[in-house]
């Protein structure tokens, strides 16, 4: 197993993004740990970017998912697990299929549906060193 760490300041985003990307190149489905504004949906947003996202990148908080599309027709789901009260409510807008689909699939707070997660997800920490640098962390 190897341990990755990436320290980036919000202005270097963007090549921490792809880096991430050429590492976790195996991964489709990837669960973003981390508190409130340490920068996962703007972590995400940057993925998405750079996967060829042709939509506007929003957090799902309210909506518990959005959907967008690549410009080669790929979709990726980016979940917001959040608000959710139980994780009976994701099983009921058809989580599991999301994850079966031939996609991306991103989630912010993972842990608050922990049980359902598959095992394929890639877990990945967020922190918040200061204002301006994030650490991600994960294992593959």
């Amino acid at each position: 197993m190897n341990e990755f760490r990436f320290v980036y300041k919000l202005t270097d985003i963007q090549r921490t993004a792809k880096n991430f990307l050429d590492i976790t190149k195996d991964f489709r489905h990837i669960a973003f740990y981390g508190g409130m504004g340490v920068g996962k949906t703007t972590f995400i947003t940057e993925i998405c970017r750079i996967l060829g996202t042709i939509d506007l990148v929003s957090s799902p908080t309210f909506a518990i998912i959005n959907e967008y599309e690549t410009s080669s027709g790929l979709p990726i789901f980016h979940f917001d697990f959040y608000r959710i009260k139980s994780p009976v409510e994701l099983l009921d807008i058809g989580f599991n299929e999301y994850c079966s689909a031939n996609a991306f699939c991103f989630i912010e707070w993972p842990d608050r549906a922990e049980e359902i997660i598959p095992d394929d997800f890639l877990r990945v920490n967020m922190k918040e060193l200061n204002h301006q640098t994030r650490i991600v962390e994960f294992t593959l």
